[in-house]
C-alpha cells in the first residue's frame, strides 16, 4: 500500500482468492492476470464463459416476468391493430432521449403514427406535465407512453388516465408503495416487481418491452397479415447501450450483453445520428464505453441542460442527414456553453462558499443558479470530497435540487421519504442520484432530516480517500497484446470498473501541457522502455507540480491502459490517476505475457 500519494489517496490492492485465481487459470485456460482480474471481480465459476462472451440470447429473460408487461403489450397491440396514434413523453437526459428514440423508431418502422414530447427543464421540470399531455392528446394520441419518468407522477397521470387516454409507464426510478393510476406501470424498481432486473435503465426497460411486443405481434401473425418486415431488435442495441452507459447503471447481467453487442452494432456505422455526432467530436476509432459516457453522452445531454430539451431525442429519431447535422452541430455548441457555465459556477462556489469539513453532507443553495448544470456540480463536489452532495437553486421561493450520493447511502429512497413526510414538494431518483423541489423555508428542516438519515448508515460508509488498484505490472506490459488481453473483460463501467494498475520506479523524461488542462508525459523505466502517459485535468491540481518538475526522484504511477489510434498507428498509453514520488509497492509483477 502507498499511503502518501501526491493527491493524498491511499493506494490499496483489491482483495481476491488465490485459490480461485489458480482454479480459473487451470480450468479455463486463462492467463495469470486475467484469472486474477476475474477473481477480484468475484465472477461465479458458472458465469465465467458468459462474462467473457456476453450475448443477448444467453442472458435475456422472458420480458413478461416484469410486472404489468402483459398489460402494456396487450394495450399496445390494440393500438397497433386499431391504428391509434401513439404519444411518447420522454425525459430530457440521455436515457430519456434514447428511450424515446427506441420506441419512436420501432413504431415508425412498423408504420404506426407516433409523436414525441420532451418537457422543457426550466418551465416544466422533470416528469409528465399537463402541457405535454394536452399537446399529445390534442394532436390525436390515444395512447401515451411515459419513458424514464412517470413512476411518481400521481396527479398528472390520474387526471389524464381518467380522460379516456391510456397511459403506459416505462420507467426505472424507485417507487413508493403507492403507484400512479396508469393503465400499466412497467418498472423493475417498483416495490412489488420480482423480476430482479432492477439494474436496467429506462432504455433497457423499453428494449424489454419491445421484445415482448415484437413476440406478441409475431405470435398473432401481424407482420405477415400487414405485409410488414419484422424489425430486428438487435439493431436497436446501439441506442440501448448509449442510454445504459450514460445513466451509469451497473454493467452486469443483461446490461453487459446490451453494451457488448451495442458497441458491435455501432461499428457498422448504420446509425446516422451516432455517426454524425462521432464525426463532429473528432472520434476516429471504434466507439467504447468511454466515448459513450464522456464524449457523445454529454453532447446529447447538453440540449436538456442549456439548449433545446428535445434536441437529443430528435437527433436520434431523425433519418434526414441535413437535419441530423444541424442538430448535432447545435448540440456541440450547447456542450461548449455548458462547460463554460460549469467552470464559472465551480470557481464561484469554491471561491465564495466555505465548506464545513465536519458536515456529513455537502448541501449548498443559491438563487438563480443554472438548473441545467447543478447536477454536474453536485457530481464534481461529491467526487472531490467523497461526500453526498446536494445543490439547490432557488427562484421565487422554490428550489430545484440535484443530489449525488456515495456508496452505502441510498439518496433516492431518502428523498422519497422526505416527500412523504411533507418536507419536500416533489422528488425521487436512484440510489446514487436524485432530484427534488423544496420550499425555501424548509431548507433547515430538510438539512436536519437528511443528516440524521446519513448518520444512521455512516458507519457502513468508507470515508477514506482510497484508490483501489487491481495489480502491479511491469513497464513492458504496455503493449497491444497485453491491452487486448485486458480489454477482453470489457465493456467497462459501473459494476465492472476498468482495471487499474501500478507501475513503479519510473523517471520523468518530458512533460507537456495539452488542451489547457491535461499533461502528457514520457517516462523511462529501469528496463530501458519508455512509457507514454496522459493525466487529464492535471493543470492546477496537486499533480501538476510533480508532473512538470525536473526532479530526478523515481515515480510510481497508478491508472489504466488506453489504446491511442491515430492515422493507422496504434500505441498503448497509460492514463494516470495519481502518482507517488520515491515510493514503491511490494507486490508480484505480471509481465507483458501475463
Amino acid at each position: 500500500m502507498i499511503d502518501n500519494s501526491v493527491s493524498g489517496k491511499d493506494w490499496i490492492s483489491k482483495n481476491y482468492s488465490e485459490e480461485k485465481l489458480n482454479f480459473l487459470k487451470d480450468n479455463f485456460n486463462l492467463s495469470e492476470i486475467l484469472s486474477k482480474l476475474l477473481a477480484i471481480r468475484n465472477i461465479k465459476l458458472e458465469d465465467v464463459k458468459v462474462f467473457l462472451n456476453p450475448k443477448i440470447k444467453n442472458l435475456i429473460p422472458n420480458p413478461f416476468i416484469l410486472k404489468d408487461m402483459d398489460k402494456a403489450v396487450a394495450r399496445s397491440v390494440k393500438a397497433i391493430n386499431e391504428k391509434q396514434k401513439i404519444g411518447i413523453f420522454g425525459d430530457y437526459d440521455v436515457d430519456g432521449a434514447t428511450s424515446t428514440a427506441i420506441l419512436g423508431n420501432y413504431f415508425k418502422e412498423i408504420g404506426q403514427k407516433v409523436e414525441i414530447y420532451i418537457p422543457d427543464r426550466k418551465t416544466e421540470g422533470y416528469g409528465p406535465s399537463k402541457k405535454g399531455f394536452d399537446k399529445l392528446i390534442l394532436n390525436g394520441s390515444n395512447l401515451i407512453f411515459t419513458v424514464d419518468c412517470g413512476t411518481l407522477s400521481f396527479e398528472t397521470i390520474e387526471h389524464f388516465q381518467n380522460k379516456n387516454t391510456d397511459i403506459l409507464v416505462l420507467d426505472h426510478h424507485q417507487s413508493e408503495l403507492k403507484l400512479p393510476n396508469a393503465f400499466s406501470v412497467v418498472n423493475p424498481n417498483r416495490y412489488d416487481d420480482k423480476s430482479k432486473l432492477n439494474y436496467l435503465c429506462a432504455a433497457g426497460v423499453c428494449f424489454m418491452f419491445l421484445v415482448g411486443l415484437n413476440n406478441q405481434l409475431r405470435k398473432i401473425n401481424w407482420f405477415k397479415k400487414n405485409k410488414k418486415n419484422e424489425p430486428n431488435l438487435i439493431n436497436y442495441l446501439d441506442l440501448v447501450s448509449l442510454g445504459t452507459v450514460c445513466d451509469v447503471v451497473p454493467l452486469v447481467g443483461l446490461n453487459r450483453a446490451i453494451v457488448h453487442q451495442g458497441l458491435e452494432i455501432m461499428k457498422k456505422k448504420s446509425n446516422l445520428a451516432i455517426k454524425t455526432l462521432k464525426n463532429i467530436c473528432g472520434v476516429e476509432t471504434n466507439l467504447t464505453t468511454y466515448h459513450l459516457g464522456y464524449i457523445l453522452g454529454p453532447r446529447i445531454n447538453a440540449g436538456g441542460r442549456v439548449g433545446k430539451c428535445s434536441h437529443g431525442a430528435n437527433l436520434l429519431l431523425s433519418k434526414d442527414s441535413k437535419e441530423i447535422f444541424k442538430i448535432a452541430s447545435e448540440l456541440e455548441n450547447f456542450n461548449t456553453e455548458r462547460k463554460k457555465l460549469e467552470k464559472n459556477m465551480i470557481e464561484d462556489i469554491e471561491r465564495n462558499i466555505n465548506l464545513n469539513p465536519n458536515d456529513p453532507i455537502i448541501l449548498l443553495s443559491g438563487h438563480n443558479w443554472h438548473g441545467g448544470i447543478i447536477g454536474i456540480i453536485a457530481a464534481r463536489l461529491k467526487e472531490k470530497y467523497n461526500k453526498p452532495t446536494i445543490i439547490i437553486s432557488f427562484e421565487n421561493g422554490v428550489g430545484k435540487a440535484s443530489a449525488r450520493s456515495v456508496l452505502g447511502f441510498d439518496i433516492g429512497t431518502v428523498i422519497i421519504s422526505a416527500v412523504q413526510n411533507k418536507i419536500l414538494k416533489k422528488g425521487g431518483g436512484h440510489k446514487m442520484a436524485a432530484g427534488f423541489l423544496i420550499e425555501e423555508n424548509k431548507i433547515e428542516e430538510f438539512k436536519n432530516y437528511i443528516n440524521k438519515k446519513f448518520l444512521k448508515v455512516e458507519k457502513n460508509i468508507n470515508k477514506k480517500n482510497i484508490l483501489f488498484f487491481d495489480s502491479k505490472i511491469s513497464p513492458s506490459a504496455l503493449n497491444q497484446s497485453f491491452f487486448d488481453e485486458i480489454n477482453s473483460l470489457s465493456p467497462f463501467g459501473s459494476g465492472n470498473p476498468e482495471p487499474k494498475f501500478v507501475i513503479d520506479n519510473l523517471k520523468l523524461i518530458k512533460s507537456t501541457i495539452v488542451g489547457e488542462k491535461h499533461i502528457k508525459t514520457l517516462f523511462s523505466a529501469p528496463d530501458g522502455s519508455v512509457i507514454k502517459g496522459v493525466t487529464f485535468n492535471a493543470v492546477k491540481s496537486d499533480l501538476e507540480g510533480h508532473l512538470m518538475s525536473k526532479n530526478p526522484k523515481k515515480i510510481s504511477i497508478v491508472g489504466k491502459l488506453s489504446l491511442n489510434e491515430w492515422k493507422g498507428q496504434k500505441n498503448v498509453e497509460f492514463i494516470i490517476d495519481d502518482i507517488s514520488v520515491n515510493k514503491t509497492i511490494n507486490n508480484s509483477v505480471p509481465s507483458s505475457n501475463g
